[in-house]
């Protein structure tokens, strides 16, 4: 979803659904419809609870690629320059938001909404040619990336070839094609999934990337407004051609994640992290969370953890309007948390402006200083087993803090244990941490890699937002 969405419900509501079932989040929430031992080149893959897991995916960090404002020209040719700095940054995973062609009827804008798709099959002529984009592909499979592709598969823009079909789309009473209900998405047509023929030319389509161009995995939008039914046949028609890594947005129906998504969104930790920011609630909220996750998510299944994203930055605020003095902790959160990581195109380059996703609106590359603290993120993550993804990686443990704005907490898996202490407020707080005889012992601090001794009660003292890894092997 990439606009905002018509409050439907009320907030106390709001807040209740969010208790009971991991509610999505933020100006685009409603009601809608309806372990691995990794091998980073390996296309072997393993399936726990229904969800064929690339092998690959075990301690992956994703990045999204805006193509369209990542560069002046705004091409994959220019983007492919960028591939060198990414494998330093040390990302795993591209995910490029919609790269078709956009339909002008209704567009938003001056240049569109991508998510407006104008032809399944075809790139858009803005950003390059097939041969452009198979180049990319290839190139960054040359370099170890894997590359996912953004797929929209609830509607299409307004001249889709497809509208020749009225059938397959929705339509009103006087037989009208209409814009998905409860949305303002003037811009795009609301597909039909009772058509048969509908369903099966979405999943050529889809098809058609992966045996084409080679593509890893799809990034699902609004994947909680299709079927879950056609979800789970299309998750079993691609695995034909591919292992595939499948992200949905959504975080609502965790059914998806039984047969056919390996991830969703990590909307409610945004939001929690959103509220912490401005001293709303404190650590036991993100201990909670952590809890009713490990319960709730279909064995080897995890949510995306970002603190930002293309709609977050363009509707919500960037996470420096957001968060504050707290941008760095909630990074590092995102990142020791269970789930995969993602870093947003800028973020890196401490990227502090909204980027508007209807008009050019290019991304400044003079300044990379968070790149350094980003790529120190990617190693803790990829050298520590007990951080990696779902059942690769160890289980989240709370650990008793003397103060309720500390954030204690411990992942282990087989000899690696990371214990995470976070000040979740803006206050200097002085209190002690309970980690027992059990995880007492000698580390080293991340990133500086200095040697640290772990009391079984170690007392703390940190700076407002301060927060302090420790790693044992």
């Amino acid at each position: 979803m990439r606009r905002t969405w018509k409050w439907l419900i009320t907030m106390p509501l709001l807040v209740a659904i969010v208790g009971l079932t991991a509610c999505s989040v933020g100006e685009e929430t409603l009601l809608k419809k309806e372990p691995v031992k990794e091998t980073v080149d390996s296309q072997q893959q393993s399936s726990v609870g229904g969800v064929p897991t690339p092998d690959w995916a075990a301690k992956a960090v994703m990045y999204e690629v805006n193509v369209r404002q990542y560069t002046k020209e705004g091409t994959f040719a220019a983007f492919e320059q960028h591939l060198p700095r990414l494998k330093e940054l040390g990302v795993d995973i591209l995910w490029l938001m919609p790269i078709y062609p956009i339909s002008q009827t209704k567009r938003n804008g001056t240049v569109g909404s991508p998510y407006a798709v104008d032809d399944y099959k075809a790139v858009n002529p803005d950003m390059g040619t097939d041969d452009d984009f198979k180049a990319l592909v290839n190139k960054a499979h040359e370099l170890g990336f894997k590359v996912m592709l953004d797929w929209v598969a609830n509607h299409t823009g307004w001249d889709n070839p497809w509208l020749a079909n009225k059938g397959w789309y929705t339509t009103d009473e006087a037989g009208n094609v209409v814009m998905p209900p409860n949305t303002n998405w003037s811009d795009v047509a609301d597909l039909n999934y009772e058509n048969a023929d509908m369903q099966a030319a979405m999943l050529d389509a889809m098809k058609y990337w992966v045996s084409e161009f080679d593509i890893d995995g799809y990034r699902a939008d609004y994947a909680g407004g299709v079927p879950k039914a056609f979800w789970e046949q299309a998750r079993v028609e691609l695995e034909k051609l591919k292992p595939l890594y499948m992200l949905a947005e959504d975080d609502q129906q965790i059914s998806l994640l039984s047969h056919a998504f390996n991830a969703n969104y990590g909307w409610q930790l945004y939001n929690t992290m959103n509220r912490l920011a401005k001293g709303q609630g404190d650590a036991r909220q993100v201990a909670s969370y952590a809890d009713r996750l490990a319960k709730s998510f279909p064995s080897s299944t995890y949510p995306l953890n970002f603190t930002s994203n293309h709609d977050e930055n363009a509707w919500t605020g960037t996470e420096y309007e957001r968060l504050g003095d707290a941008v760095k902790t909630m990074a590092a959160l995102s990142f020791t948390l269970p789930g995969m990581p993602l870093i947003y195109s800028g973020q890196e380059a401490g990227l502090n402006r909204r980027l508007p996703l209807f008009e050019k609106d290019e991304i400044g590359w003079d300044d990379l200083t968070m790149q350094t603290f980003y790529k120190g993120l990617v190693n803790l993550k990829h050298n520590n087993e007990a951080l990696w993804n779902g059942n690769a990686g160890g289980v989240f443990h709370p650990l008793e803090a003397g103060d309720n704005h500390v954030l204690a907490f411990e992942r282990t898996k087989n000899d690696n244990t990371v214990v995470v202490v976070m000040n979740l407020s803006a206050e200097q707080v002085a209190t002690s941490v309970k980690l027992g005889e059990t995880l007492a012992g000698a580390y080293t601090s991340a990133p500086d890699g200095e040697a640290a001794e772990l009391r079984a009660e170690q007392t703390v003292d940190l700076a407002p937002w301060a927060y302090e890894i420790y790693v044992k092997k």
